[in-house]
């Protein structure tokens, strides 16, 4: 595996397999790599010749100080991990390198419910820093394809809607969520959490799993109404939002009407001070 940190480098690396036209496929991770990664890159690799990862965490798409200093950085491991799942090229850039001469301009697009709702409202500029990065790496790499996890749902919806929109040449796939034993999303916060908060973190996912079981036979108000109390019943657990939304507008579901269209259940809940997301397809 070849490891690069500017643009001009992963741009060296790269031309020979252009010249071949090798295809390329890549995954933008912030690093702290788990399972649920590893399975992008296997993704990456059976559809194209070159994989390419980059890993960098991204000041622009962070709300909470707070937060970006305690995201997880474990760069030594995530390069065993990469060079043991065989990808090609590792981009890490420095922050100078990806927002030159402290140039901080984000990406502004308006994509109306797609990102003014549940992340979008939660965490006002996190789109716009998410977008701005992903467009300034798909720039830098230009891949034929790109992986993102299901575990997002809303970056990956506006990912593909910004491609769309500005004619990006390059195909957003979707992997599915990977989740741990219990049931747990995969996440790279996963690690703040101590065992005892895992074992209560469980229930986000399983809040999701009973409103997939019940769907269809229960009212929407009644789906809110029961994974509310099960947060209330947890001290270690506080929910930020549910929504039961169209899986392609994420406009917010209401009965009677919600069981005729596609739908998909998102969550975000905070684990002690530890924020999760996770989400569940209820129907296509």
């Amino acid at each position: 595996m070849k490891i690069c940190a500017t643009i001009e480098e992963l741009q060296e690396l790269l031309a020979p397999y252009r010249k071949q036209k090798r295809s390329i496929g890549f995954v933008p991770t912030m690093g702290a790599l788990h399972k649920g990664h590893l399975s992008l890159i296997s993704a990456s690799r059976a559809e194209n010749e070159v994989t390419v990862c980059s890993i960098f965490v991204n000041p622009t798409q962070f709300n909470n100080a707070t937060d970006l200093e305690r995201y997880p950085r474990t760069a030594d491991d995530d390069k065993k991990l990469l060079a043991g799942a065989q990808c090609d090229i590792l981009f890490i850039p420095a922050v100078s390198e990806m927002y030159r001469s402290g140039d901080y301009s984000l990406i502004q697009d308006d994509f109306g419910a797609l990102n003014k709702v549940m992340e979008g409202k939660s965490r006002p500029g996190h789109f716009a820093g998410m977008l701005t990065i992903v467009n300034k790496l798909f720039a830098a790499v230009m891949p034929d394809k790109a992986y993102f996890g299901e575990k997002d749902y809303q970056q990956l919806a506006l990912v593909k809607q910004f491609v769309a929109r500005h004619h990006i040449p390059v195909t957003v796939i979707a992997c599915p969520i990977v989740r741990e034993e219990g049931g747990l999303a995969m996440s790279s916060r996963n690690r703040l959490l101590s065992s005892e908060e895992k074992k209560h973190a469980v229930k986000i996912s399983q809040a999701l799993f009973m409103v997939k079981a019940q769907w269809g036979a229960r009212p929407v108000s009644e789906l809110k109404q029961m994974v509310k109390e099960i947060f209330a019943n947890d001290t270690f657990l506080k929910l930020d939002y549910f929504e039961i939304v169209n899986s392609f507008t994420l406009a917010e579901l209401h009965d009677p009407d919600a069981v005729n269209e596609p739908a998909v259940a998102c969550i975000a809940a905070y684990c002690d001070t530890v924020r999760l997301i996770d989400n569940v397809l209820l129907q296509e």
